[in-house]
């Protein structure tokens, strides 16, 4: 098995900056992409970043030029800086990973158990 531990939430005013960490841990094989997904009240799920094993990155279009993700393959770690935070940012973040573990042949979504982003206008 495969787990996730996120740290770095809490409560900012509208402007103001937070670090998301996510490590894994566990009988890890491999990890392929990673990232952070959030979900607001009353709302979906929804994609904010991932970073693939080689770096590639992708952005939900309103957190681009606000929100880096960055990633440490040794340490099966990744962050998102959140710089100019919104009110609307507000959400749980959930941290992502496509990993196998020493048990399985096949790769699995992995969630972390989510910490809360409140942002305060």
């Amino acid at each position: 098995q495969v787990q996730l531990v996120e740290s770095g939430g809490g409560r900012v005013q509208a402007g103001g900056s937070l670090r998301l960490s996510c490590a894994a841990s566990g009988s890890i094989f491999s990890i392929a992409a990673m990232g952070w997904y959030r979900q607001a009240p009353g709302k979906q799920r929804e994609l904010v970043a991932t970073i693939t094993r080689g770096g590639i990155i992708n952005y939900k279009d309103s957190v681009k030029g606000r929100f880096t993700i960055s990633r440490d393959n040794a340490k099966n770690t990744v962050y998102l800086q959140m710089n100019g935070l919104k009110p609307e940012d507000t959400a749980v973040y959930y941290c992502y990973a496509d990993g196998r573990d020493y048990s399985s042949s096949t790769y699995r979504d992995y969630w972390g158990q989510g910490t809360q982003v409140t942002v305060s206008s």
